[in-house]
């Protein structure tokens, strides 16, 4: 793919990974549990996108992740990474099916084979928004996810700080897998 993607162009294509690792709270167990999970990526380049001066060209993008044999995933995201060249700055909007949008970014060169995105709640520019029922039970109070890069391979170590009624202290989920392209 051409420069215009940025650091975003390496990532387009089919993606899968076999070994996910998901950090989270188990209601049905009451506990922390650290959960393999298989995922699917697909990430298809598209642009620009023109908002007066600004220029943006970016990936659309859909997840899901299943734990062992499930027939279902048990997370799918839809969404959008943007790569805006004047500015560096790399962007990533997506929703999951629980009620929640996320828009998180970060700055980045053109080149650049490892980057970070964040997001917080009532952030400026990056932000978090969510259901009622999340907002009462388990509100997501920070985003933040390191990608990197390999040939054919990428990878992401991503937080999500949560305030959780099972918690006296923000519960921090985390999510870990190395995706390898299948197309």
């Amino acid at each position: 793919m051409t420069n215009e993607w940025g650091p975003l162009g390496a990532l387009a294509g089919e993606w899968e990974g076999e070994g996910g690792l998901d950090t989270a709270f188990s209601h049905a167990q009451n506990k922390v549990l650290g959960t393999p999970y298989l995922e699917k990526c697909s990430l298809k380049p598209f642009g620009p996108v023109d908002n007066g001066s600004q220029h943006l060209y970016g990936l659309d993008y859909r997840s899901a992740m299943w734990r062992g044999d499930e027939e279902n995933p048990f997370h799918t995201e839809v969404g959008y990474w943007l790569w805006d060249a004047a500015t560096g700055e790399v962007m990533r909007g997506f929703v999951v099916p629980r009620g929640i949008t996320v828009l998180a970014g970060g700055a980045a060169a053109a080149d650049a084979s490892e980057f970070m995105l964040k997001a917080a709640q009532g952030g400026a520019q990056y932000n978090i928004g969510e259901n009622l029922y999340l907002a009462e039970n388990a509100s997501t109070l920070s985003y933040e996810v390191t990608i990197t890069v390999g040939d054919d391979t990428w990878s992401y170590d991503e937080t999500t700080m949560l305030r959780m009624n099972e918690f006296d202290e923000p519960f921090a989920h985390t999510d870990h897998n190395i995706l390898r392209r299948v197309g």
